[in-house]
């Protein structure tokens, strides 16, 4: 597994490239919080563990690159699928 950690305003993301199951590759996931009072208080506010529907992408890089992009997308465009 790799795995990133990004900064985005009051978010964090953490994208992971899993190795995928059934075919070669690897499935992009992703889980952003929203930090609370404190960093040691973050509160979930989306987690998808199979963006894409499960495609597997070629490179684990392109797989957290993905991560990433769609989560920002979901912070700045789609609000509403935000839990907080």
């Amino acid at each position: 597994m790799n795995f990133c950690e990004k900064d985005y305003g009051p978010y964090r993301i953490y994208a992971a490239a899993l190795e995928a199951h059934e075919r070669a590759g690897y499935v992009a996931a992703v889980v952003v919080s929203r930090r609370g009072g404190t960093l040691d208080d973050p509160l979930e506010a989306f987690r998808d563990m199979k963006l894409a529907n499960g495609y597997a992408w070629p490179s684990p890089d392109t797989a957290l690159g993905f991560a990433v992009i769609k989560a920002r997308s979901v912070i700045r465009g789609e609000p509403h699928r935000l839990a907080c």
